[in-house]
């Protein structure tokens, strides 16, 4: 269960760097096994953080009061978070209030499992795979769209790839680069941005580890012991890095998902 098998050294005691296929874990139930699929560590750690938020924010408004506990406080601050600062900044003070659910829970979502990969025996964020990612943003890409269909029918695609103000003559050339902007590259670096960040830190954190303690444990010399100490004191300043990024990963996701949702609520007005 944990997130990842440190590579060993060679016979020869040359180093052996982690690889990608190191952040794959076997299946805890591999019902496709011939495919490669199967319900895996990454697909439980989904389950689970559904099940931590619902519990969470449950909890922390079932009795609610004047003067707010710690859970209340914690809970209360997150929505006037999403509320607030994603929500009606970016979708506008007419039309936010029915994304609020959506926003909300793509937030925190996207957030507990980002930071998954920074909790002991967990250490592995869930969308540093592609499949979790593609999927977040399937969702969000089929949302906007019927939301641009439901305000405009489906005048909603020419509004979404002819932009207004721009000559006739160059329409030709514009038109295509809307369409692929906007409905091809627009969920691609909605879903490979998250997963892409995601990755990139676990793999730091996983060479990190690896080259500690090939220096530590399979090196004779001194000092490439004191090297691997070295390594180790740096990455914890990596940590607090990665723990960063995972926060504002969840907040450009969910920030992003907002500014599709205003476009597609207003896109006669661009």
């Amino acid at each position: 269960m944990f997130a990842f098998a440190l590579p060993m050294a060679s016979e020869e005691g040359g180093f052996v760097p982690p690889s990608v296929s190191d952040t794959h874990l076997p299946d805890i139930f591999p019902w496709m096994a011939e495919y490669g699929t199967g319900f895996g560590k990454q697909m439980l750690m989904i389950v689970l953080s559904i099940v931590l938020i619902t519990w969470f924010f449950t909890k922390a408004i079932k009795n609610p009061k004047l003067v707010p506990g710690k859970m209340q406080y914690i809970a209360e601050s997150g929505y006037a978070f999403v509320r607030n600062g994603i929500g009606r900044d970016i979708i506008g003070e007419k039309n936010f209030r029915p994304w609020i659910p959506l926003l909300f829970a793509t937030f925190f979502f996207v957030l507990l499992n980002n930071l998954f990969g920074a909790i002991p025996f967990l250490q592995l964020p869930s969308f540093s795979h592609a499949g979790s990612a593609y999927a977040m943003a399937i969702i969000i890409y089929g949302t906007w769209i019927a939301v641009g269909l439901k305000n405009h029918g489906i005048r909603y695609f020419k509004l979404a790839v002819v932009p207004s103000g721009v000559p006739g003559w160059i329409m030709p050339l514009m038109i295509p680069l809307e369409i692929i902007s906007n409905f091809i590259v627009r969920p691609l670096t909605h879903s490979l941005r998250l997963m892409a960040t995601m990755l990139a830190g676990h793999m730091i954190v996983m060479l990190a580890a690896a080259g500690a303690r090939h220096l530590i444990v399979v090196q004779d010399s001194l000092a490439m012991n004191g090297l691997g100490i070295l390594v180790i004191v740096g990455s914890v300043a990596m940590y607090f890095l990665e723990l960063l990024i995972m926060v504002l990963q969840a907040f450009v996701f969910a920030l992003l998902t907002a500014i599709y949702l205003q476009g597609a609520i207003e896109a006669d007005a661009h």
